[in-house]
């Protein structure tokens, strides 16, 4: 069976029944999971730091077994923190990078940045300001990398399946967390002394390598190739991505839909400078409603709790019964598989098929049920404490937890980077991006910073808070606009924006009928027709 085959067996849309099934192919799989392995950076990262700084070795090493409850707790925000302020720089300085020299150059930057931060964090050896920089080049590489990567996929996915492909970004940062958690496991169960730690620090080094050299063999975006106006080699890249002659009609017109875009984005707006950028993004009624809505939806994403969970769940799996750190490192990579599955199923069963909104709509609810049960277990369950074993109710909480995971890695985890990258138009797309990771990485480190201080004081009101702001998100999914199965094209059209399609007949569409008159068929020019 092909692989379009295969995809139609699991995602329902109208565009995949009508568009030419050679465009569903392996090449274009290979591009989404190369660049995605950017989220394997933050997964790892957030799943080696958790599980480390409550290693005995690290505590001992760095100081942590010496100083008050509350020091601790500082101190230990302050070396997971490090990371997110690089990552703030990074994801602001991703668009500039992105649009002067091209999505491919920025991911390669990427991952060298995070293999030398990673490098340096697991050769420290105590000394604070050198793990602190290493933290902070990794930051900075993550950050870029949580704008870069989701928007190169969506530059290059097929419009049936840019939830599937975009999702992969979640699913593979999943993945590197999971694998992350049993490596942290691992050592501490297996390996002596300082190398409990080291090892798992220096293992972050792994999944830039993956990044740097899949990045090696993949080509530049052909939406910013054509944005250079570099259509020759535009045409080439879709080519090789949709396996169709440049002369097929399904490509032709893709590449007019490009060019209008462009065209009269150019015409309305003018050149794409880094003040016309600014002009054209929060002057324009739809893409300032698109960039807020993106600022919003991360916004919501980060407080829903998750980054609370991916970077303490050790001290959180403890205070709900797990007494010793090697069981509650194993409940960790419990986590972590849990989280998986939940990307498996959104990317698989439900972002091309119920689509991103509904998405949004069911998980915001689950989630907002998990964190409310845990937080009045806390709150008024049993001294756990004092317990070698949690009671039954301890035992919902903490199956509520991975409710938690399964329910926001298939709904609103994939679901704000997918919807992030695909609503903006073409010129906009990596100062969108960038708006996105930004906030998340601001988010992200305010939370990771007040957790462990909540968890220390009143830990029962940090699940109450997160709890609150699911219910919010699920509530607030009703007004979100559905874009599966829609052309990054034809975002306008549910956003508003300065381009009319209105004279141009849907690319799926128009092949069918021309593939009927395939001899009659004149070539387009994306230099000339408009």
């Amino acid at each position: 069976m092909t692989i379009h085959g295969l995809l139609r067996l699991v995602i329902r849309n109208d565009a995949i029944k009508i568009d030419p099934p050679e465009i569903y192919n392996w090449r274009v799989i290979a591009l989404a999971a190369s660049a995605c392995f950017a989220g394997t950076l933050f997964g790892v990262d957030a799943g080696i730091i958790g599980g480390v700084i409550a290693m005995p070795g690290f505590k001992k090493q760095y100081g942590l077994d010496v100083l008050p409850a509350s020091a601790a707790a500082n101190l230990s925000g302050n070396l997971v923190v490090t990371m997110q302020a690089g990552a703030i720089l990074g994801a602001l300085i991703s668009s500039p990078i992105a649009d002067r020299k091209g999505r491919r150059p920025a991911l390669l930057g990427v991952a060298i940045l995070a293999f030398i931060g990673g490098l340096m964090q697991g050769l420290a050896f105590g000394h604070l300001p050198v793990f602190y920089i290493g933290r902070f080049l990794e930051g900075i590489g993550l950050g870029a990398g949580t704008s870069l990567a989701p928007t190169y996929v969506a530059e290059n996915s097929p419009r049936a399946i840019r939830g599937f492909l975009t999702g992969f970004f979640q699913l593979l940062l999943d993945a590197g967390g999971m694998t992350a958690y049993f490596i942290n496991y691992g050592s501490l169960l297996h390996l002596p002394g300082k190398a409990t730690y080291i090892v798992p620090l220096l293992c972050q080094c792994i999944a830039p390598t993956l990044l740097f050299f899949s990045m090696l063999a993949c080509p530049e975006s052909p939406r910013w190739l054509a944005s250079r106006d570099n259509w020759d080699k535009a045409s080439s890249v879709l080519h090789d991505v949709r396996h169709l002659p440049v002369e097929h009609p399904y490509l032709q017109q893709e590449l007019l839909e490009l060019k209008t875009q462009l065209d009269q984005e150019k015409a309305v707006m003018g050149d794409a400078t880094f003040w016309g950028l600014q002009k054209e993004c929060w002057t324009v009624p739809g893409n300032r409603k698109r960039a807020l809505l993106t600022i919003l939806l991360l916004i919501f994403n980060q407080w829903s709790g998750t980054g609370a969970i991916n970077y303490y769940a050790p001290t959180i799996f403890r205070d709900l019964g797990l007494s010793s750190t090697t069981t509650a490192l194993f409940a960790q990579g419990v986590y972590g598989i849990v989280k998986t599955t939940g990307a498996l199923i959104f990317v698989f069963f439900l972002a091309d098929s119920l689509g991103r909104r509904i998405s949004m709509m069911w998980s915001g609810a689950v989630q907002a049920f998990a964190m409310l049960f845990v937080g009045f277990y806390v709150r008024y369950g049993p001294d756990i404490g004092k317990n070698s074993s949690p009671p039954p109710a301890g035992v919902a909480a903490l199956a509520m937890v991975y409710i938690f995971a399964l329910a926001f890695n298939a709904g609103w985890g994939p679901v704000a980077f997918v919807y992030a990258s695909e609503i903006p138009s073409n010129r906009l797309r990596a100062y969108n991006m960038s708006l996105a990771s930004f906030t998340h990485w601001v988010m992200n480190l305010t939370v990771s910073k007040t957790t462990p201080i909540m968890l220390v004081s009143t830990p029962y009101k940090a699940y109450f808070i997160f709890g609150s702001i699911n219910i919010v998100m699920a509530i607030a999914a009703f007004w979100i606009p559905e874009t599966k199965g829609v052309s990054l094209e034809r975002m306008d059209e549910i956003f508003g924006g300065t381009t009319d399609m209105s004279n141009i007949e849907d690319v799926g569409v128009a092949a069918q009928k021309q593939a009927h008159q395939a001899d009659e068929v004149e070539i387009v020019n994306p230099q000339t027709k408009a």
